[in-house]
């Protein structure tokens, strides 16, 4: 049964080990992520940060523990989780051959759209994205700015609760990174619960409200952003993750 008023994210015991590995990714992983959350997830290349996204958003299937989104535990209730929340990964997640107008339909209905909330949907978010113009044209002629602004479309096409951002400015000029930044914050403000990973430390203090580190499966740190800084002495985000951590980010 669902508990009253939920976490948006409740992550108890969780351990995830890849096929073929040795060790664990996760043991023994807990955290929650409260509803309306602007919530930032940061560590070294190589810490997890993807694959435990991936493990919240029921990708990838873990061994032990629980991962409930507004009490409903992810293995259990695919379907109805998959209504609650919007994924927007590090890679491009639509047809390339296919215009922003014809992938917002496709995906639109695969969300569970009938056809008139997916053009009303669609009218918005390529008019609030700056993709109105180019709605009819093949989305590989497109800039990696105007493709992320596409891959963020589609993430949100069916106004979810909660919408997981794995690096959704990667590659992109400044403007459309403060255009996506600043539309994401106007969600938010709608009630719109964030999980957020970025190597864009500065973007990340102007984002998030609440931050975990993690490092070799583990969680670092877990608080709101302004504790963080104010008990760092004011240095951000990645003087306070070179001090945890002991190094800076890693390529491999």
């Amino acid at each position: 049964m669902e508990a009253m008023n939920p976490a948006a994210v409740s992550i108890s015991g969780l351990s995830f080990r890849h096929p073929g590995q040795h060790t664990d990714c996760f043991s023994n992983l807990n955290l929650d992520i409260e509803p309306g959350e602007r919530f930032g997830l940061f560590g070294p290349n190589g810490a997890g940060k993807t694959t435990l996204m991936n493990c919240m958003t029921g990708l990838l299937a873990y061994q032990k523990g629980s991962i409930r989104i507004f009490g409903n535990e992810v293995k259990a209730n695919r379907n109805s989780i998959n209504r609650l929340f919007g994924f927007v990964p590090q890679d491009f997640s639509f047809y390339q051959e296919l215009s922003p107008l014809e992938n917002l339909a496709f995906f639109g209905a695969w969300s569970g759209l009938d056809k008139q909330q997916v053009k009303k949907r669609s009218a918005i978010l390529l008019d609030v994205l700056g993709l109105t113009d180019v709605s009819n044209k093949q989305v590989r002629k497109f800039s990696g700015g105007m493709k992320r602004r596409v891959n963020l479309a589609i993430g949100v096409i069916h106004e979810p609760r909660i919408i997981f951002l794995d690096e959704p400015t990667v590659g992109v000029d400044i403007h459309t990174r403060q255009a996506i930044i600043s539309y994401l914050k106007s969600l938010n403000e709608k009630g719109t619960t964030l999980v957020y990973t970025s190597h864009q430390l500065a973007e990340a203090e102007d984002l998030c409200n609440k931050v975990a580190m993690i490092d070799e499966g583990k969680i670092l740190v877990h608080e709101s952003l302004n504790t963080l800084l104010a008990d760092n002495n004011g240095t951000g985000l990645e003087g306070l993750f070179i001090s945890l951590t002991g190094k800076s980010y890693r390529d491999s």
